[in-house]
């Protein structure tokens, strides 16, 4: 530590060192940069709020602890803040127009030698090494904006549910029963007993509407899924809302509209300086978006394509491509809803089509070729929901508590649940889901490598 410190001093953020000009201040955070030229030293110093541009001159007593110190170390410095020559001002970074004349340094923390380049210009690592080093990559700008936007989209979801009198609950994550059926699960012993690690909060939010209306949580979902794509993970953020009163599916479709635009809208006010780091632009929603049945995105897939899937269950994730380009091309939109799916390829309480039962009142929207959103209206009516729940093979004993509510008056109800980390790779246009979630789960990954099959990560 240099002598000159003052102690006791106040720390000041970077970013607001624009308005300390002419003034003395302690600031503290990580060198991200150090140049020497000559007898100067200059540093860029970072915190959570911005960076600024620091030079130790010729003759400071600092300047022997200057020599010494790495990128990545951690620092309290002090210095003057001071006008930066016309000529070396940068208008398009933050403190672009200022410098901080360094006084004095004093080391908080040192740091061993970087592994790998951490600037801007040579920061270019494949995906399997910015795992493999999450720790520290998450430092970079780049994946620092990527988290920033998926914080925007989290928060953003809860603002607009909740402007909306939507109620906020948590749903647990060991469940006794598999909602969703199959077998894509995670079972764990729970003292001896068989549980689960929750796929959906599906149960528990229509739960918790049957008393409070509208619901909306927030939760860690887990999916047992064989497969290692780049649009899969085995623990996800989940945005969940359930909301009562409904007329139809439309209204849960209109809700979720209303919801991905005010995301939109966020993201795009909050998060510009990310996005043009990050080289993308949001995509397009249509004051009304397109909506589809199953069979005229099947026909209009054949039509335009001369592929045949028409009688298919679902869209294949090349159908789900496709039919975006088509729906692009012709509306410019980014964005698609398509509903009315095979009654027994949905789980047990989606709402069967009254004219047509074999078809259900389920959606999916779709954005830049992947699923963002599954949702739609429920079954509220408890004969038919055992019925349903007789025909799927269910066990009632297991789900009794949801079926409780409904034992006792449930009114006209659906929802629809996000994938935080999908919309974050489709709003950013990522190649993998894994640049999207800050500590991915995947078949072959548990923060280090569980075999030496890492085919999908990049």
């Amino acid at each position: 530590m240099d002598a000159s410190i003052s102690s006791g001093t106040s720390r000041t953020m970077i970013g607001e060192l624009g308005k300390h000009v002419g003034e003395t201040v302690s600031i503290s955070g990580w060198v991200d940069v150090r140049r020497d030229q000559g007898k100067m030293v200059f540093f860029d110093f970072r915190d959570r709020t911005g960076k600024v541009q620091g030079v130790v001159l010729p003759g400071n007593p600092a300047i022997e602890t200057a020599k010494e110190i790495r990128n990545e170390y951690v620092v309290r410095v002090e210095g003057l803040i001071n006008r930066r020559p016309e000529k070396n001002v940068n208008p398009e970074v933050v403190n672009g127009d200022i410098e901080l004349e360094v006084k004095a340094i004093e080391v908080l923390a040192e740091a061993e030698p970087l592994p790998f380049d951490m600037s801007m210009s040579g920061f270019n690592l494949d995906l399997t090494t910015q795992l493999d080093h999450r720790a520290l990559v998450l430092r970079h700008p780049r994946l620092q904006a990527i988290f920033k936007v998926q914080n925007v989209i989290i928060d953003a979801f809860r603002e607009y549910l909740k402007s909306q009198d939507f109620f906020e609950f948590q749903a647990p994550a060991i469940a006794p029963a598999v909602a969703e059926g199959g077998a894509e699960v995670f079972q764990v012993n729970y003292f001896d007993k068989k549980a689960y690690l929750s796929q959906s909060p599906q149960l528990y939010k229509q739960i918790v509407m049957s008393a409070f209306e509208r619901v909306f949580s927030v939760n860690k979902i887990f999916r047992a899924e064989p497969s290692a794509t780049t649009r899969h993970l085995t623990e996800v953020v989940s945005l969940d809302a359930e909301l009562a009163f409904i007329d139809s599916w439309t209204d849960v479709r209109d809700v979720s509209e209303a919801t991905v635009r005010y995301i939109l809208k966020q993201v795009g006010e909050c998060c510009a300086e990310e996005l043009k780091l990050l080289e993308t632009t949001l995509p397009t929603m249509l004051e009304k978006t397109p909506t589809l049945s199953l069979t005229e995105a099947q026909e209009k897939i054949f039509t335009k394509t001369s592929r045949d899937v028409r009688g298919e269950k679902d869209l294949n994730p090349e159908d789900e491509r496709a039919l975006c380009e088509i729906i692009k091309e012709e509306t410019g939109s980014d964005f698609v809803y398509v509903y009315g799916y095979p009654t027994r390829k949905k789980p047990f309480y989606v709402y069967p089509n009254p004219a047509n039962p074999e078809f259900n009142e389920g959606m999916d929207l779709l954005c830049r070729g992947v699923e963002w959103l599954s949702g739609g209206r429920r079954i509220n009516n408890y004969a038919q929901l055992m019925d349903h729940v007789k025909e799927w093979g269910m066990d009632p004993e297991k789900i009794s508590m949801f079926l409780e509510a409904f034992r006792y008056g449930v009114p006209p109800e659906g929802g629809f649940a996000f994938g935080a980390e999908r919309m974050t790779m489709q709003i950013l246009a990522l190649k993998n889901i894994r640049e999207a979630c800050m500590f991915p789960r995947d078949m072959n990954r548990i923060d280090t490598l569980l075999h030496g099959d890492d085919s999908a990560q990049n």
